[in-house]
């Protein structure tokens, strides 16, 4: 190639390459995102924004804002956590890196993370600021940041998760909460603060500690389905943490229950991917450990932490109802160890 040839193709270069990023091309490389969004969950997320509304009337445009990027960091953290986690199904259908592969799936994800970055660019203010006699708890030039040490917050617990399953750890009670709050609560923290900073209501009220209470009870009652629920195994597989060598809640119960006896840790270590073994570790939690009985009053202390916050909030009826299809019947386990789920994660 001549000289002359090369100064051609410089100036030829845009300085802009988004202009010129076919339509296509974008839809071909977000193809693992739009399979995963295809048959979405019970959406929680927005569930719980539409709930909270009642309390901060953020603006509708804004809103609307704040659910697509909590929904597109939601949906890319859990296509990287299938490929940790060597999932085989979400929502009842295989998971996308079983379909696109892994370095498409991976590359996806990261790409939704930082669109999201840019989606989150259209909640800044002109200007840059607001009435400096306005006073939040959440301030709305703090977008980047927040969204930032909440995305550090799940890595971090999610690090933490992949730790403990690889080296076979199994952490206490209060390091595994801590964690949840790290890992699940992000996403629910992320919408919240999002929400308090744009609020038009209640710009002075703290609505965290109530978010970090609901996403541990949200957690537990996951972890307690994965080894109970009819349904959740038509979604995920049956008991497929114990497949993941996952340390859930029962499991965490179950081992320090009886620390002598290491039926629930070898099981953990086989990675079990037939029922024989997962049905005879269930059982065992179930009438050695209690620790489905011990999970049940967790859950219900949390259900009644997160309902006198609420209340203690001023109510929200619709949070209320979250709640309401969120419970679980204490008695329900003892029938063939079955439950039906109402809303999931």
């Amino acid at each position: 190639m001549s000289s002359s040839q090369r100064f051609s193709l410089l100036n030829s270069l845009p300085s802009t390459l988004e202009s010129q990023w076919p339509q296509a091309n974008e839809s071909l490389i977000l193809e693992p995102f739009t399979y995963i969004t295809s048959k979405p969950g019970e959406e929680i997320r927005t569930l719980l924004i539409e709930a909270f509304n009642i309390w901060l009337a953020v603006p509708s445009d804004q809103l609307e804002v704040i659910d697509r990027v909590v929904q597109m960091l939601h949906n890319a953290s859990l296509m990287l956590d299938d490929i940790e986690d060597d999932a085989q199904l979400r929502r009842g259908q295989p998971v996308a890196h079983k379909i696109y592969g892994v370095p498409q799936t991976i590359n996806t994800a990261n790409y939704v993370y930082f669109s999201a970055y840019k989606e989150l660019s259209k909640l800044r203010r002109p200007g840059g600021g607001e009435d400096e006699n306005v006073v939040r708890v959440v301030g709305a030039s703090d977008l980047d940041l927040v969204v930032t040490e909440e995305l550090l917050n799940l890595h971090r617990g999610q690090g933490l998760e992949i730790l403990w399953r690889d080296l076979l750890q199994c952490p206490t009670e209060e390091e595994y909460i801590s964690m949840v709050n790290s890992k699940t609560g992000s996403g629910f923290r992320i919408a919240v603060k999002l929400m308090m900073a744009h609020a038009t209501k209640n710009l002075d009220i703290d609505f965290v500690p109530l978010v970090n209470i609901f996403g541990v009870y949200v957690q537990i009652r996951d972890d307690y389905m994965n080894l109970q629920s009819t349904e959740h195994s038509d979604n995920k597989g049956f008991a497929e943490d114990l497949t993941e060598g996952k340390f859930s809640f029962p499991i965490v119960h179950g081992v320090r229950a009886d620390e002598q006896n290491r039926v629930v840790m070898n099981v953990l270590q086989k990675r079990p991917t037939t029922p024989t073994l997962k049905h005879h570790t269930v059982d065992y939690l179930r009438t050695q450990t209690k620790s489905f009985d011990y999970t049940l009053a967790v859950m219900s202390s949390l259900e009644r932490q997160v309902r006198e916050e609420i209340a203690r909030l001023g109510g929200n009826p619709q949070l209320e109802k979250i709640l309401d299809a969120l419970h679980v019947e204490h008695d329900l386990h003892d029938l063939g160890g079955c439950v039906d789920e109402g809303v999931v994660p």
